[in-house]
């Protein structure tokens, strides 16, 4: 928006299509603002029904999932940390399970019909039978952790979809609220997404085969690592399942660049032309 004039209490911005007016109190500017500045802001809704404008980017936008933390919680609702001067009300009328302090609940941000005001909710059933994908199977996606069963990691795909990283296919240490890098494996009919860390067909196994070598190359060309290893010892050592290993191992052993040995993997050693 444009910086249309300055007041005593703050600045009015515009938009140059609507010529609606936001306020921009001087405590949410981010920086040094003047008349003409055109400045990057999120616009909310305060308490009496006003636009204020803050120079702030909130956590998740309307349409968007987030783990928020809780700051307060009534018997009308919880209010969650939106990472703007405004906490995100979730009513009690929208929480699946009753929010308490101390939670850190996966949310969808709304947007009141009518009212132009945000709440959350965690009840996402009628939003995921609507959902529209903009991604497909083998899309690289940035996933974030946000809670753990025995099936696996619940994670928020691109701030957009609720997704599953299954436990059995998880060969690293997950820490939550941290992106990772992952790749779509099913869209399914009821609005979740399946992922995994790993890219899926001949794309991982290639990835495997250089993790393979990167390992035999540290280690001066021999690894304690051979087709009858444990899946625990090749999950510690390479990050990936033993199927994947066997069979990225096979294939370099049919390139041979690899020896197979019973208590080792050595690295071929290229005769050189005379």
């Amino acid at each position: 928006l444009t910086v249309e004039r300055e007041t005593e209490s703050g600045y009015y911005l515009i938009d140059e299509d609507s010529y609606q007016e936001v306020f921009l109190p001087p405590a949410l500017a981010n920086q040094k603002v003047e008349k003409g500045d055109k400045l990057d802001v999120f616009v909310y809704v305060d308490t009496k029904d006003k636009l204020i404008a803050t120079c702030k980017v909130p956590f998740a936008q309307v349409g968007e999932f987030a783990s928020l933390e809780v700051v307060d919680v009534q018997e009308f609702g919880a209010f969650l940390d939106l990472g703007v001067e405004k906490d995100l009300l979730v009513p009690a009328n929208e929480q699946k399970i009753k929010i308490r302090s101390g939670d850190r609940p996966v949310v969808r941000i709304c947007l009141e019909e009518g009212a132009d005001r945000v709440f959350g909710t965690t009840k996402f059933g009628k939003y995921l039978e609507k959902m529209e994908f903009d991604i497909q199977e083998g899309d690289e996606v940035s996933v974030v952790p946000v809670d753990v069963s025995d099936l696996g990691y619940r994670v928020i795909i691109n701030k957009k979809y609720i997704g599953l990283l299954y436990q059995n296919e998880v060969f690293t240490a997950i820490k939550f609220d941290q992106p990772y890098t992952a790749f779509v494996k099913k869209i399914r009919v009821d609005g979740f997404v399946d992922v995994s860390l790993q890219k899926q067909g001949i794309k991982n196994l290639d990835d495997s085969k250089k993790k393979i070598l990167d390992h035999l190359f540290k280690f001066g060309g021999i690894s304690p690592l051979h087709d009858k290893s444990s899946p625990e010892e090749i999950r510690e050592k390479l990050g990936m399942s033993k199927k994947t290993f066997k069979n990225s191992l096979g294939m370099l052993y049919k390139d041979r660049m690899v020896l197979l040995k019973k208590d080792r993997t050595e690295l071929a050693r290229r005769k050189k032309k005379s």
